[in-house]
């Protein structure tokens, strides 16, 4: 069952200073890489968070490091910032995209915050992103800090499913239970519903200390047309074209915008062992028998 957990928001003077200096400094993470993947992170430690109770049965099946999915629909699909086994493009159900919440430790200020995303509950909605395998407490840690103390967000368990499904992966069809981070209301960075010519403009001027704010919103549409061509996300595409307008309607140069290219990500590497045909369900349709009529 989907649950918000109880992270209560740490003060600033609490933040580690080892974690300031990866967002003020543009890097998260190190160089090192994981078959191709993402990087490595250092992070303090903090037992507090409910995320945690997801590795606690570690050794239930012989395994010294127990493994989990996050789920990313925002920065993480373009920039995760840890290392993880697998990348996987996929969706979850029962939630909407929305640009609502604020940001003042990433992309924005606190006296002047930027806008970053969320999800919104909707029965009928549909999120895209992906879904990162990831082993072990590093990356969780480093998300802990990353998204709930710096981002004012908190965790919520989705069923994702995926993109493509294969016997390479855990899923072959069916959904599975993922990691996600998500604002409230509750939390003190939230800035919540405005018109998307308000939201745009906020966004065109807005920069904090990973970079602009439009590199954020910019970054995860290409995402999604690269990744996901044929998906339409109304709320971030028409947020993309506003954007692009009001930036190049203040003559600010995307040079200035975009910063470095991330590394590239491997996603849906089983996506050429794709499952083989089965015939188990028309199997089970039931055997009709056809008349003949005499016209």
């Amino acid at each position: 069952m989907a649950h918000y957990s109880a992270h209560q928001q740490a003060a600033a003077g609490a933040v580690p200073a080892h974690f300031k200096d990866l967002f003020t400094s543009g890097r998260l993470g190190s160089a090192e890489q994981d078959n191709g993947n993402s990087r490595n992170n250092n992070n303090g430690r903090d037992d507090n968070n409910e995320q945690e109770n997801r590795l606690n049965n570690a050794n239930n099946n012989g395994q010294s490091e127990a493994e989990c999915w996050v789920f990313g629909y925002g920065s993480l699909c373009w920039h995760p910032g840890f290392t993880f086994s697998k990348c996987i493009t996929g969706y979850v159900r029962g939630f909407v995209r929305r640009f609502w919440q604020g940001n003042a430790t990433h992309r924005g200020t606190e006296e002047k915050p930027g806008r970053v995303a969320t999800l919104m509950k909707d029965k009928e909605g549909i999120t895209w992103g992906c879904a990162y395998r990831v082993t072990g407490n590093t990356a969780l840690e480093y998300l802990k800090q990353r998204e709930c103390t710096l981002g004012g967000y908190a965790t919520l368990e989705a069923k994702f499913f995926p993109r493509v499904a294969s016997q390479d992966t855990p899923f072959s069809g069916e959904a599975v239970e993922v990691l996600v981070y998500v604002a409230t209301p509750e939390n003190q960075h939230w800035l919540g519903e405005a018109p998307l010519l308000e939201i745009a403009h906020q966004i065109a001027t807005s920069r904090g200390p990973s970079g602009h704010n439009a590199e954020y919103l910019l970054r995860l549409a290409m995402f999604m047309h690269e990744e996901i061509p044929g998906v339409r996300d109304e709320h971030l595409f028409e947020l993309e074209r506003l954007v692009l307008d009001e930036l190049y309607r203040q003559e600010i140069p995307m040079s200035s915008v975009m910063g470095r290219n991330p590394d590239r990500i491997r996603r849906d590497s089983h996506e050429d062992i794709r499952r083989q045909p089965s015939f188990e369900f028309t199997s089970r349709v039931p055997e009709t028998k056809l008349r003949c009529l005499n016209i």
